[in-house]
């Protein structure tokens, strides 16, 4: 099965559960060479902490159904 992925490094996003969070930047994806692997992306937000998520819209615990959305 073909990843769809939904962020990409340099998007700005929020997160609906933690406003406290602020915006956050993608400032890494990566991706696993391994079938079934996963695809994660590195959230840098401006409380100053990195928080990394899945990036893959066919996972039902992608960061998009976690609460990440586009700025």
């Amino acid at each position: 099965m073909e990843r769809r992925l939904y962020l990409k490094v340099g998007d700005v996003v929020r997160h609906t559960q933690y406003k406290m969070w602020g915006a956050g930047e993608v400032i890494e994806e990566k991706h696993s060479t391994l079938p079934g692997g996963l695809c994660l992306v590195r959230i840098l937000f401006e409380d100053g902490i990195e928080r990394a998520f899945i990036n893959d819209l066919n996972s039902e615990c992608c960061c998009y159904y976690a609460g990440i959305r586009l700025s």
